[in-house]
């Protein structure tokens, strides 16, 4: 008899728990529902910048503001209320106070209990009084309810560039993205001792998705180290990337090969053994 209670009390305990955590749960979510997502687009050679954004706060105004690339003056200030659904779009004309060439940072903040998840910006880049292509969105929102369908959020990270080389090969091949499609990627080959071995120019495709292959050989590759490639669109530090590759005798040596991978299992496996059967050992026999 004693047996049955202490069961049905054990399994009343994990209901309740279960209820605790289910409402935990629940309140978790319910508290992740925050933040903001905006997107800035513009064609090349045009006047006018298009933002659009969603929320989720609808109850409170949406506040822009528009910086110079010096950040010494502001150029724009814009307010508009979210729809419903949290949405809103502001529109920005490059006017004669954006006298300045570079990247023009667009600010949206909205007065939400001081919460940072509701102040946002992205850049803008304007030459002659002339808006670049741009198509950038930066996001942190919390749940996936909102999902701005503007832009490819992929699209906001700048410029990202990776190498690809096989232990052995005397080739490197550099893949990269950008969201800065209408502007050539630069791609500096540098060895170890700083001098510059090779030079690239490639075009980044429609999606924004690049490829240039370098060959290691030649005299000018002759030194053993780490070489850096380095990828650069303009003075922007979000459109300047870099990686290493370690050459030696004009040969690519990754940084952690797949011989060197299997080395490394090897001595795992024989340490492993070794360990049990020292264990065993000291076992008593009887």
């Amino acid at each position: 008899m004693n047996f049955k209670r202490s069961t049905i009390s054990m399994a009343i305990a994990i209901m309740a728990l279960s209820l605790i955590s289910m409402t935990s749960v629940q309140q978790d979510v319910f508290a992740q529902s925050l933040g903001m997502s905006i997107t800035a687009m513009a064609d090349e050679g045009s006047n006018t910048i298009i933002v659009t954004g969603v929320t989720v706060s609808d109850i409170t105004d949406v506040t822009f503001r528009v910086t110079s690339p010096s950040g010494n003056n502001v150029v724009a200030v814009w307010q508009v209320s979210p729809d419903d659904n949290g949405e809103f779009t502001a529109k920005f004309m490059v006017g004669p106070t954006w006298t300045e060439d570079g990247f023009y940072e667009i600010q949206a903040m909205q007065s939400v209990t001081a919460n940072s998840l509701y102040t946002l910006s992205v850049e803008v880049e304007v030459i002659g009084g002339m808006t670049e292509k741009t198509d950038v969105t930066e996001s942190n929102l919390e749940t996936g309810i909102f999902i701005p369908t503007q832009s490819n959020v992929a699209n906001n990270l700048g410029l990202e560039i990776s190498a690809d080389a096989i232990m052995g090969s005397t080739t490197i091949t550099i893949t990269g993205t950008t969201d800065r499609m209408s502007e050539p990627v630069t791609l500096t080959v540098t060895s170890p001792n700083g001098n510059v071995v090779s030079i690239d120019q490639v075009s980044p495709g429609n999606n924004g998705e690049f490829t240039s292959v370098f060959a290691t050989g030649g005299p000018l590759w002759k030194q053993d180290g780490f070489y850096t490639v380095s990828a650069h669109q303009n003075d922007n530090p979000r459109y300047n990337a870099s990686v290493e590759v370690e050459i030696i005798d004009g040969a690519v040596i990754p940084e952690f090969g797949t011989i060197a991978a299997m080395i490394l299992a090897v001595a795992i496996i024989s340490i492993i053994a070794i360990s049990a059967k020292s264990r065993l050992s000291i076992i008593p026999r009887y």
